[in-house]
């Protein structure tokens, strides 16, 4: 099944089970929030800076539903439809549904819409440690988000989960992107009940963890040790990143792999396991401060997360 068949039927679902069949147990609407995270990009020095700003949500006959049609509105500046268009971008940086919230939650409400999703990104616009790369991919665990560089500058950032870190936690450290596939099933699927993954790049080949799309909590760390992607971001990744090149080629997997030539793209994996969800803000008195991104000084700062990184360290550091 196609990762695009796969959007449609949850279309599907939403339309013959309700609005909320899916949205109630906290999952991203994948197909809606493409057209937000695909926005048209602009020049990295002509995107604006973006402020935050509290909206608690409220209705003067403590309604939730007329009390989200107030904040649509305020979003649209009165224009509903065009506010609820917005509200993803609301959803995606606070890691909530609107249709999940009760009069009396805030939100983080941005200064500026209908901009270049980079303009949100936790991620620095310039990562100077990066510039010698052609491409590097980063996964920050605190903020629960990942960010594309390219030769130093934000190509793209998108959110994440990763793996539940009391069983089975993303392993901190540097590693290369490996083989991919676009459908895979996993090994932990339990009997009669795969679990479907598409868009799949491995980046610790001993362990089995990719980063792969996947039905997406709005939550914190959640997964067996992978990293889920909404689809679109996911099937990005997919055509963007380079994979290793080996004796049998570039897609080889495990024992069959042959030798590795030339890895793959860079991959660091930084910050520490929220408690709970991610906690994108800090709440000051005045205003909400986006909670930016902490980066090495240089990639090679980050230890080596398995054997294949130490050796081509060693074959660096002989040259």
């Amino acid at each position: 099944m196609k990762p695009r068949f796969l959007s449609l039927l949850v279309a599907l679902a939403v339309v013959l089970l309700g609005p909320h069949a899916l949205l109630a147990q906290g999952y991203i609407n994948q197909t809606e929030i493409e057209e937000v995270v695909n926005f048209e990009k602009t020049d990295l020095d002509l995107i604006p800076e973006v402020y935050y700003e509290y909206h608690v949500l409220a209705s003067t006959r403590g309604n939730n539903v007329l009390a989200r049609a107030n904040l649509y509105h305020r979003l649209g500046d009165g224009d509903v439809e065009k506010g609820r268009r917005r509200a993803r971008v609301v959803e995606l940086i606070n890691r909530r549904l609107v249709t999940q919230l009760s009069i009396g939650d805030t939100l983080v409400v941005p200064t500026e819409f209908d901009v270049d999703f980079r303009a949100y990104a936790p991620f620095p616009r310039y990562y100077p440690g990066g510039r010698s790369f052609d491409k590097l991919f980063v996964l920050d665990k605190t903020s629960q988000a990942w960010a594309a560089y390219e030769y130093g500058e934000l190509e793209r950032w998108g959110i994440v989960n990763t793996g539940d870190p009391t069983q089975y936690p993303t392993p901190n450290g540097r590693f290369n992107f490996n083989w991919k596939t676009e459908y895979r099933v996993s090994s932990l699927s339990p009997p009669n009940e795969p679990w479907e993954m598409y868009w799949v790049f491995n980046f610790h080949d001993a362990r089995g963890i990719h980063i792969h799309q996947y039905p997406m909590p709005t939550g914190g760390p959640t997964s067996r040790g992978c990293v889920r992607l909404v689809d679109t971001d996911a099937e990005w990744i997919y055509n963007w990143a380079d994979p290793w090149r080996t004796t049998t080629g570039t897609t080889g997997v495990g024992s069959r792999q042959g030798r590795i030539l030339e890895q793959g793209t860079t991959v660091l994996v930084i910050g520490d396991d929220p408690e709970g969800d991610p906690q994108p803000f800090s709440f000051r008195n005045r205003y909400p401060v986006l909670e930016r991104v902490q980066l090495p000084a240089h990639p090679f700062d980050v230890e080596p997360g398995t054997p294949q990184q130490e050796h081509f360290d060693r074959l660096r550091a002989s040259r």
